[in-house]
């Protein structure tokens, strides 16, 4: 996994303002700091130097996923998608982006004081930076299954990226370092392959696309939406059912898809060869696909691009 720090000066959108990233602060009683209650998303924008734009990655789409989870904890957010992609924007245009970026949004309890209980002081952010490769997987990745079980709707819901769920993936990955992975696979409290600790997963067998279904407490990604569409225009078919742990070792081929590691091949799972080891076909092809489609160069997938021109005034 690679550090992505960004550069204090950064323009990013807080208090309803544009403002550096230094001077974006919060206090240390803040709920969302002390109790986890906050909602997250994540959003690439890749450069399209032919085009002179940022594409941003279907950025409506997450927006909305973003409100909608926010419901969960009782969060506002008061500006519709399209306002927020067009702050998103803005910050494109006010930090001269000319390279690939990662945009995160944040809606949070923002009431300073002690006590759990949560109260109607809302509060977002969206910030943006320069950003490559998530996890380095051009020769296939090594993952393993982790001790720790994902977390129960009925405890934390998946689906949502809340903020204080992620100690879960924190300590699987942490975990998974240590020993050696570079990803960790959880398992639900049944015993059902879930998904990374960042990332949903795909197997293929017999020609077939496998992933969980939401059931077994997965994050519904965007990504994993879009590589089931691509597998469905390619007439792959694809499978939504709950998987047992030792079918990812008779897999013939598995991967990662998530915003930030894109399609990640997963080539060795608890120190067993994934197929013969090497990046499968299927695995292969749709990595291309997803990698051309986010850049704007094909036509079929163009609507899942909001292009941001480099020349175009920012919007006051």
């Amino acid at each position: 996994m690679i550090s992505h720090e960004p550069d204090p000066q950064t323009i990013v959108y807080f208090k309803n303002r544009y403002m550096p990233l230094a001077g974006a602060q919060v206090g240390i009683l803040t709920h969302a700091l002390n109790y986890g209650t906050g909602v997250f998303e994540g959003i690439r924008g890749y450069w399209n130097a032919a085009e002179d734009a940022m594409m941003l990655v279907r950025p409506f789409e997450h927006y909305e996923r973003w409100r909608s989870n926010a419901r969960i904890l009782g969060i506002d957010i008061p500006a519709l998608p399209e306002a927020l992609c067009d702050i998103t924007a803005e910050l494109c245009l006010r930090n001269g982006f000319t390279t690939d970026i990662y945009v995160r949004p944040l809606a949070f309890k923002a009431a300073q004081r002690v006590g759990v209980s949560p109260d109607g002081n809302d509060a977002f952010a969206i910030a943006a930076m320069p950003f490559g490769v998530y996890l380095d997987s051009e020769k296939g990745l090594h993952a393993g299954v982790s001790a720790w079980r994902r977390v129960e709707d009925n405890a934390i819901p998946g689906r949502a990226k809340i903020c204080g769920a992620y100690v879960n993936s924190a300590l699987a990955t942490a975990d998974a370092k240590r020993s050696g992975f570079d990803e960790a696979i959880f398992l639900s409290e049944n015993g059902h392959v879930a998904e990374g600790a960042t990332c949903n997963i795909f197997l293929v067998r017999g020609g077939r696309l496998i992933t969980p279904g939401a059931s077994d407490n997965i994050l519904e990604g965007i990504t994993r939406a879009s590589v089931m569409t691509l597998a469905h225009d390619l007439g792959i078919p694809v499978i939504e059912r709950s998987i047992d742990r030792s079918e990812l070792y008779i897999a013939d081929e598995i991967f990662f898809t998530g915003t930030a590691v894109e399609i990640a091949p997963v080539t060795k799972v608890d120190h067993r060869p994934v197929g013969d080891a090497s990046i499968g076909p299927i695995t292969g092809t749709l990595r291309q696909l997803y990698h051309d489609a986010t850049r704007g160069s094909l036509r079929a997938y163009r609507h899942w691009i909001h292009p941001v021109p480099v020349h175009e005034p920012a919007l006051r």
